[in-house]
């Protein structure tokens, strides 16, 4: 399941650093990620909903740490050319190009 596209918008924040959308294979749209600054770096939180209790569920999330860790890579990594001023909005990451990682088998 290949990123197509990340659509990124960046925030001032102590914590929320940017909020996204991925288009996986040009055919699904999953809005709502955000990129946060935690206690231990970056980390990606899909999107949830609040539950009865208080807590939080996730709507939809990689169900295999090899996705997981594609997405969080791949996000990260425009993430910090946004930060640094290479990076435009919208990221359409090609064929050859060999900085993001290969999406899992």
């Amino acid at each position: 399941m290949k990123i197509t596209e990340i659509r990124m918008f960046l925030c001032d924040d102590t914590k929320l650093k940017a909020t996204l959308s991925l288009t996986l294979e040009d055919q699904f749209v999953i809005k709502g990620i955000k990129v946060i600054e935690g206690r231990q770096g970056l980390f990606l939180a899909m999107p949830s909903r609040r539950k009865e209790d208080g807590t939080y569920e996730d709507i939809c999330h990689p169900v295999n740490k090899e996705t997981r860790d594609y997405f969080e890579q791949t996000v990260l990594e425009h993430y910090k050319e946004r930060r640094e001023g290479r990076g435009s909005g919208n990221r359409r990451p090609s064929e050859d190009d060999h900085s993001s990682p290969a999406p899992p088998a």
